[in-house]
């Protein structure tokens, strides 16, 4: 009786350790879209003046809404939830028959975002719009 007490301590004792790693994972908040047209060009238009040091260029993407269809979502200059952090921007991918939004997210590398060129920084094979430097973003 006393084993299968510990057994079911430690089983809990497991769950309670795994539950929060689910939850914070990027993936768990993230909601599937996909569409079966593709987005348009990616516009070009000049990239504000940097409102205060230590912000960060985050690039506009195309967004999707099931009765308008695509629309445009504009770049903005933002800080970063903490030092050290950079924005990887979301993209659309082809899967399986369907064109599939990944999200962008903050990490402490750029990651794949789609091989598409944003500019201001955002070339498609790599990030070169900055960098840390003691605490601040250059």
């Amino acid at each position: 009786m006393k084993l299968q007490h510990a057994v079911r301590f430690l089983a809990f004792g497991l769950l309670l350790l795994v539950i929060p790693a689910v939850l914070s994972s990027p993936s768990a908040a993230q909601i599937g879209i996909s569409v079966r047209i593709g987005p348009p060009a990616l516009p070009v238009y000049e990239q504000p003046i940097c409102p205060s040091p230590g912000n960060m260029w985050t690039p506009g993407y195309w967004a999707w809404d099931d009765d308008d269809g695509y629309y445009w979502v504009p770049g903005t200059w933002v800080e970063a939830p903490q030092p050290g952090l950079l924005w990887t921007p979301g993209y659309w991918g082809w899967n399986d028959g369907v064109y599939a939004w990944n999200g962008g997210y903050w990490g402490s590398q750029i990651g794949f975002y789609g091989g598409i060129n944003y500019g201001f920084g955002y070339g498609g094979n790599g990030f070169y719009g900055g960098e840390w430097r003691g605490g601040s973003f250059f």
